[in-house]
């Protein structure tokens, strides 16, 4: 005979919170058994006592004190389909194994709930340490993690705010590659060009518009603000987002995206309308994904090099995870390179 009656739900960290009336990190640091976490006494046993009413039974990584090192880094990166993070992901995972630990991936598809979630995994021990390509989680976010002894290291050009716990950044110098972008469109005798600029509020875009908007002032363009079309960082958004400048009378004669699968998208919007790359219509990307230099026509980009982007942030996180890492934040900008091919 099978016992049929509904199963009781087990208890998690955010019911003990709940009951505490504390925040689910503090409850993680709780967990992490560490007797100098800057937790007051009688919130520690409001925590364990909520603990103890529940019956809640922590993972074996949460039981692990943070003394125990769990020998994973946990990488949260915002699209797995894109070539540029697989690559970034290998960077990291290179370094991390000859150091003896294991890499950990988290596809946040860039939403700020799946950020925070994976963060949240951090926090209960299942990583050391965490390297993550912020899309929509704040820096001063970042900053509370790592004031939890748990080191941060971000791929972007935003800092955290003066005072708070060390986030470490790598980026290369995506304002001075646009910039640079551009101005080879301008040297090819282009006046009217049009960007698609990726998803309003994400670094990539904001530091590439300043970049694209740069280069038209210093070349003594008129800035036309119909020529910047926000879009999805994927094909579909710049075939979208191509289209639209196509609409525009009169239309551009070149167009910069922000990134290599929005470049071939509005390739293919192009070659759908009848237009010829780069004759009627010139395309530069940025990234120098794989696939660029199969394209036809081979796509003009800006190579930034992931492998060796995930390489130098790895190095910084376990530089921390040493103990080496300086008292304050560090800031390290990588070289990229305009790869000229024929599309223009």
């Amino acid at each position: 005979m099978t016992d049929e009656s509904p199963r009781r739900r087990r208890p998690t960290q955010a019911d003990v919170a709940r009951l505490a009336a504390v925040s689910q990190p503090l409850v993680s640091y709780v967990l992490s058994g560490d007797p100098n976490a800057p937790v007051a006494p009688e919130t520690r046993a409001r925590v364990m006592a909520a603990i103890a009413e529940l019956g809640y039974v922590p993972s074996h990584a949460a039981r692990s004190l943070r003394s125990q090192r769990a020998l994973a880094i946990g990488a949260i990166i915002p699209d797995i389909t894109n070539p540029f993070y697989p690559a970034f992901a290998r960077g990291i995972q290179n370094v991390a194994e000859s150091e003896g630990y294991d890499l950990i991936a988290y596809n946040s598809d860039g939403l700020l709930d799946r950020e925070r979630k994976f963060m949240q995994s951090a926090l209960a021990g299942r990583v050391d340490g965490v390297i993550l390509s912020p899309f929509q989680i704040t820096m001063d976010e970042l900053a509370d993690v790592a004031e939890m002894n748990i080191p941060v290291v971000a791929l972007t050009s935003r800092r955290p705010a003066a005072g708070r716990a060390p986030v470490d950044t790598v980026h290369v110098d995506s304002v001075g590659a646009a910039r640079q972008a551009v101005e080879h469109l301008v040297a090819r005798g282009h006046r009217r060009i049009g960007m698609i600029a990726g998803e309003a509020g994400t670094p990539p875009r904001e530091d590439r518009v300043l970049g694209y908007l740069q280069a038209i002032e210093a070349c003594g363009l008129q800035a036309d603000e119909m020529l910047v079309r926000g879009a999805d960082f994927n094909e579909d958004g710049g075939y979208r987002a191509a289209h639209e400048l196509l609409r525009l009378s009169p239309r551009p004669t070149a167009i910069f995206a922000a990134n290599d699968l929005m470049a071939m998208g509005a390739m293919a919007a192009l070659h759908e309308s009848g237009l010829q790359v780069p004759n009627d219509v010139a395309i530069v990307g940025f990234d120098d994904i794989p696939a660029a230099r199969l394209l036809a026509p081979p796509l003009t980009t800006v190579a930034q090099y992931p492998d060796r982007l995930g390489e130098r942030t790895a190095e910084l996180l376990l530089d921390r995870l040493r103990g080496d890492g300086p008292p304050g934040s560090r800031v390290v900008v990588m070289p990229a390179e305009l790869m000229v091919r024929d599309s223009a």
